[in-house]
């Protein structure tokens, strides 16, 4: 079958409500302004913005936000067929704080970690290129059971699968459990995008980079790309090796809240273009970086391709 979809996003959609003022608790936010989220959300909308056709699979509310969520995938020429809206669960949403570090949350879950197998059929997996989806997807039954399953198809069908192991502890309570499920996602060979703080939470200790390249490697992914903040990132390849490059200098940092998301589209998006791992961790950094000079999700009028400019025309 040709392929027409370049990825299918697997997971989470939800409402963000990000404080407004910068560097402050939860507890002492007053205001909060509303944006469409969920990581897989994030990729799937910023992956039209860089010329790509992408699929949600989700599930949200059959009420007002579930409305705001379809309108704005919809105005971002996101395919939402595959978005399932619930009569009986309301939509997800998460309080986050605006930081400039690892922001604070609260969740409240509700439609979004209802996803079917009826939401992934084998004709959107054939005519697709990459499986995308996190570890917040993987979280909760029947999404997990539905997302790991579709993953093994899309493996058998030829598809690439990526996983963000964006783990925390308060999303997903049983570490051990989610090793698991981890060990049955990365047995497709994903691409997998991890950061120092998901590290520090899936083991409860600081680990070596060794180790952690060590310990996914092992669990059967061939490239492995952490992320580590102003010290860069670093990525690890079975076949080809070792990658550093330094953290892009960025003086004013308006919010963090889906900068790994960003970076993780410019990272998908380059591979599609057979772009090598060092040009492709390039084009991922930079499309962070413009995310962190904007609140919610990549900024409107611009034109993210132009923007990327030189490193996708090598």
């Amino acid at each position: 079958m040709e392929k027409t979809v370049d990825l299918i996003c697997a997971g989470e959609v939800l409402i963000d409500f990000i404080g407004h003022e910068v560097n402050t608790s939860i507890n002492r936010t007053k205001d909060y302004h509303r944006f469409l989220g969920g990581s897989p959300t994030n990729v799937a909308v910023n992956a039209t913005r860089l010329g790509l056709k992408s699929v949600i699979v989700a599930t949200c509310g059959e009420d007002g936000l579930g409305e705001y969520i379809v309108r704005k995938l919809k105005d971002n020429h996101v395919i939402t067929s595959q978005v399932r809206k619930s009569e009986t669960e309301p939509t997800s949403v998460i309080f986050v704080s605006k930081s400039t570090g690892t922001p604070d949350f609260i969740p409240y879950r509700e439609a979004d970690y209802q996803i079917l197998p009826s939401q992934i059929p084998d004709e959107l997996l054939e005519s697709a290129k990459i499986f995308h989806t996190t570890c917040f997807a993987l979280s909760k039954n029947p999404a997990r059971t539905t997302i790991v399953e579709s993953a093994k198809k899309a493996k058998a069908l030829g598809l690439q699968t990526s996983i963000d192991i964006n783990f925390s502890e308060r999303i997903w309570p049983d570490r051990e459990e989610a090793k698991q499920v981890l060990r049955e996602y990365l047995s497709t060979n994903p691409l997998v995008k991890l950061s120092e703080d998901d590290c520090y939470r899936l083991f409860a200790a600081s680990k070596t980079e060794d180790y952690i390249f060590d310990y996914f490697h092992d669990l059967g992914a061939s490239t492995i790309c952490l992320t580590k903040g102003k010290d860069g990132v670093v990525l690890s390849d079975k076949e080809f090796g070792m990658f550093h490059q330094q953290a892009t200098q960025i003086d004013d940092i308006k919010d963090t809240t889906g900068a790994g998301d960003a970076f993780w589209t410019g990272f998908l998006y380059a591979r599609l273009l057979g772009k090598d791992f060092e040009e492709t961790i390039t084009i991922a950094q930079k499309l962070a970086v413009l995310k962190l000079q904007n609140v919610g999700r990549l900024p409107e009028g611009i034109n993210i391709q132009e923007y990327l400019g030189a490193e996708v025309a090598k």
